[in-house]
């Protein structure tokens, strides 16, 4: 069965993340799906500077144990600078890098020395084929635990669009390729001070991307999107998401 990471954009406390992580998880049980709780304790790309940003390295690690202890999930969460990846190897099982920081070649190759699965989502701005350049480094790193990330292309202002070919271009590479079905449907800064989208597309772009053959789905998902303190208008309702892991993993069987 196909792996999903998923879980709210960033740690709003430690109540709605053992919510998400402990409902989610019967969900994924019932299905027989391989589950990776992911939240950010920290969004350093925010659009605006009065964004929320998270609670911080030290408490959102002490919250993601938690998780990991009392419901017993992989953990994956995404790191901005490399002092960061040592400490975030002994809570997460993959360590995410921000598709905006795909290239500092510093970051990947502190994320390759931890030995954890890092995922790597590919920037807006770069071509499939130019992510031989990530995955070198981080071979030379010294780590083959690798994930390749589509998250949307940049399609003029404020627009993003998911070319499908980009996944087989991403499966050359012989590592596991991921689906970012949520913020490939992002507007980003496309509310002016903040990033909008359309959830309504998430769940037809997964389907897609699951026909072409896909590993990994990465999916935020929150109760009530709508009052998140990030990315709210392309996260899944949680109440929303067992009907459509039912479809995809119908696709997923057809295909595979």
């Amino acid at each position: 069965m196909f792996k999903l990471i998923a879980g709210p954009c960033v740690i709003e406390s430690e109540e709605l993340v053992l919510q998400v992580a402990k409902e989610v998880k019967a969900v994924t049980d019932e299905l027989g799906i391989d589950y990776y709780f992911k939240a950010s304790f920290d969004k350093a790309n925010r659009t605006s500077i009065d964004s929320f940003r998270g609670p911080g390295l030290e408490e959102g690690l002490r919250i993601l144990q938690k998780v990991k202890d009392t419901y017993g999930l992989k953990i994956a969460t995404d790191i901005h600078e490399p002092y960061q990846a040592e400490p975030v190897s002994k809570v997460a099982d993959i360590i995410q890098i921000p598709a905006f920081l795909c290239r500092q070649t510093d970051l990947l190759v502190a994320a390759a020395k931890t030995n954890k699965i890092v995922n790597v989502k590919k920037a807006q701005f770069l071509a499939p084929w130019d992510m031989k350049n990530v995955v070198r480094k981080l071979e030379e790193g010294g780590n083959k635990n690798i994930m390749l990330c589509e998250r949307g292309t940049t399609f003029g202002y404020n627009t993003l669009v998911v070319d499908m070919t980009g996944l087989i271009e991403l499966k050359k590479f012989g590592y596991p390729v991921v689906f970012d079905a949520t913020h490939s449907v992002q507007k980003p800064g496309g509310k002016g001070d903040a990033t909008g989208g359309n959830r309504d597309y998430v769940q037809y772009l997964a389907r897609a991307a699951m026909a072409v053959g896909i590993d990994a789905l990465f999916m935020e998902v929150h109760p009530d999107p709508d009052n998140a303190k990030s990315d709210g208008p392309n996260m899944v309702k949680l109440s929303d998401l067992k009907p459509i892991l039912e479809k995809l993993i119908k696709v997923y069987q057809a295909v595979n």
